[in-house]
């Protein structure tokens, strides 16, 4: 026989009424049960969701860790966190929620690291800019008692560091919860309210449509303007205007950050580049045939 589906309208997400997953979500915690958060990487992102969670969680334990020391003493010294971890055991142990701030790259590893030191029933999620991999890594690697849903609160600045975190950074901001038909739907329930909470406007997105559109909307242009700095002379770039600037700002983003999103999503990335270049192409031979009605820049 068929199990009967339930739909939450809610969260627009279908679970199954009898399967063994779902009965564990009502044990799980409520957002207003929340003990201890912590974060994962005390950059700019990363310090400014505890600070957020410091002013919309007051009674909650806000941790945070960086596996610089020098980070984690500045941090302490900004009170950034209720507490600064010294290890990552310190920092997750009897974590409600975790979040990983870090590079795409090292979640793989973080999520190996930190999986023996987690409660059951804890909910795992991240701010990295691509979501199907990491969903794969945290299916292989985190114990089946802990939730992962991926997140992408879409906020950011030219600055970077923990001395330029603020605590309304996610004000207004929209930010993508990624899952699949595995993922708990309690925990996309919790994660819905906590990022609310932190002033986002949140959405819900397959993992793999999330990196589609991202792939083109914002780390092709990435790309793109990477392409036009590196093609241009440092000495004719001295005469630029607004526009080159405007054009090209984004190209200025951190190197570690950028290189890891186009190395985990690089399929979108090559297949927009590919419609960019053909339509590159159209205009060239436009502008060389001097055809004035297909030039169209």
């Amino acid at each position: 026989m068929g199990r009967k589906k339930l739909t939450w309208q809610s969260i627009g997400v279908t679970f199954c009424r009898n399967s063994c997953v779902c009965r564990e979500t009502y044990k799980m915690l409520k957002l207003n049960g929340l003990q201890k958060i912590s974060v994962i990487g005390m950059g700019l992102l990363g310090a400014s969701v505890t600070m957020a969670c410091l002013r919309a969680f007051p009674k909650v334990f806000t941790v945070g860790y960086s596996h610089r020391a020098s980070t984690r003493h500045k941090s302490r010294q900004l009170n950034v966190a209720n507490q600064i971890a010294e290890t990552l055991e310190e920092a997750v142990c009897d974590a409600d929620i975790v979040i990983l701030a870090t590079p795409i790259l090292t979640f793989e590893t973080y999520f190996d690291q930190i999986a023996p030191f987690l409660k059951p029933g804890a909910i795992v999620t991240d701010v990295g800019s691509t979501k199907a991999l990491v969903h794969q890594w945290a299916d292989k690697t985190l114990p089946r008692d802990v939730y992962y849903v991926g997140s992408h609160p879409i906020a950011g600045s030219e600055k970077r560091g923990v001395e330029y975190a603020r605590d309304d950074l996610l004000a207004s901001a929209r930010c993508i919860l990624t899952h699949t038909a595995k993922t708990n739907t309690h925990a996309i329930r919790i994660l819905r309210q906590f990022w609310s909470e932190l002033g986002c406007n949140v959405v819900t997105l397959d993992p793999k449509k999330h990196d589609r559109i991202f792939g083109l909307i914002s780390h092709l242009p990435h790309v793109l303007a990477a392409a036009l700095i590196n093609s241009s002379d440092f000495e004719d770039m001295k005469f630029a205007g607004k526009g080159f600037i405007d054009t090209s700002r984004i190209a200025s983003g951190p190197a570690d950050v950028w290189m890891d999103i186009v190395l985990t999503n690089h399929h979108n990335i090559v297949n927009g580049l590919d419609r960019v270049i053909r339509q590159l192409n159209m205009m060239k031979k436009a502008i060389s045939a001097q055809n004035a009605d297909k030039v169209n820049p």
